[in-house]
Formats: C-alpha cells, sequence, structure tokens
C-alpha cells in the first residue's frame, strides 16, 4: 500500500513522505490513528502543490536554524552542582540546566530540543542542540564542584620510637624462654 505521511513517525519517515507500507499496517494503524492518508493521483498532485508553495518557507526556515546554530559554534558550559563526598552530584544536571546555562550566556534555548544523558556525576559530557531535522550543534558541558571539593584527611604520621639497642633487647628475649623451661 503506498502511503503519504501526514506526521513523522519514528522508525518509518517524516512528514510528507510517499512510502509502501504493508496494507494491515497502514489501515490499521496509520490511516486510523492520522498519521498518514491513502497515495491517490489527486493525493500526490495536491502533495506536489503543497511542497511547491512550502519550498521557500522550508528555505527561510532552515536558513534560520543554520543562522542560530552559528551563534553556538565555539560554545562551552560549565556547570556547578552540589557534590557528596563520593563525588556523585546530588540530583543531575539535564537539559533544563543546560537551558538555564546557555541563557546566562544570552542564548535563549527550549530545553525540549536539547538531548543529553543525564550527568549524574563529575566531568565533561556533550549536550546536543537540535534546531532542524538536519541541523544540531554538539555543546561540550562541564559538570564541576559548587564547593571545594574535600580531601580525605592523610593519615598522621605515627610517632617515631626510637628503637632500644641490641644489647638489651637480647637478654630480655631470653629471659622469658628460661622461666619457660623451668
Amino acid at each position: 500500500m503506498k502511503i503519504i505521511l501526514k506526521k513523522d513517525v519514528l522508525g518509518l519517515g517524516y512528514k510528507d513522505e510517499v512510502l509502501t507500507v504493508k496494507d494491515g499496517y497502514g489501515r490499521n494503524y496509520l490511516l486510523p490513528q492520522g498519521y498518514a492518508v491513502i497515495a491517490t493521483e489527486k493525493a500526490l498532485k495536491q502533495l506536489n502543490e503543497e511542497l511547491k508553495q512550502r519550498a521557500n518557507k522550508i528555505a527561510k526556515i532552515k536558513a534560520d536554524a543554520e543562522a542560530t546554530a552559528a551563534k553556538y559554534q565555539g560554545v562551552s558550559i560549565q556547570i556547578k552542582a552540589k557534590v557528596s563526598e563520593g563525588r556523585n552530584i546530588y540530583g543531575s544536571v539535564g537539559p533544563k540546566e543546560i537551558a538555564d546555562a546557555l541563557a546566562a550566556q544570552g542564548l535563549e534555548t527550549n530545553p525540549k530540543i536539547i538531548t543529553m544523558k543525564s550527568a549524574k556525576a563529575l566531568g565533561n559530557y556533550e549536550a546536543t542542540v537540535h534546531f532542524h531535522r538536519e541541523i544540531s550543534v554538539v555543546i561540550p558541558v562541564e559538570v564541576v564542584s559548587s564547593e571545594p571539593l574535600k580531601k580525605a584527611p592523610k593519615a598522621a604520621p605515627a610517632p617515631a620510637v626510637e628503637a632500644a639497642p641490641a644489647e638489651e633487647t637480647a637478654p630480655e628475649a631470653e629471659a622469658p624462654a628460661e622461666e619457660v623451661a623451668e
């Protein structure tokens, strides 16, 4: 069955793509959910006309995304977090914290377009900001402690004990042995 996607479907395709799918998948899932329409001649002509009209809009949206992405080139973020003694942070650093740090640098960003593995310990991470289907920027993120790290106390050196001369220790060691023999 030939269909035209009306919405992006994860693992299948993007909006306005013409695809061939199995009949059951198309009739039982894609069509009832409103994700697709059957690709008839009339629907294909209408799609081509819409794409021609939207070509300028799509080009402008892509150009705007590229211009915005250019502002993010070379940006790096340092986020301060409260840390336990084991160097793990309380909570985690995610897209919302990244968006807040970018806003502090004058780059307003929607947290929904940021993807990143959740940072639960101090270290370096990468966050990806997706501006368009084809345009994204990777931003290095460093998670540091908000307070100076407490170092484990060093073991105090044992007080120096002067060794007794060998002559004095030898008779003492022999004396108890003699007493035991009796």
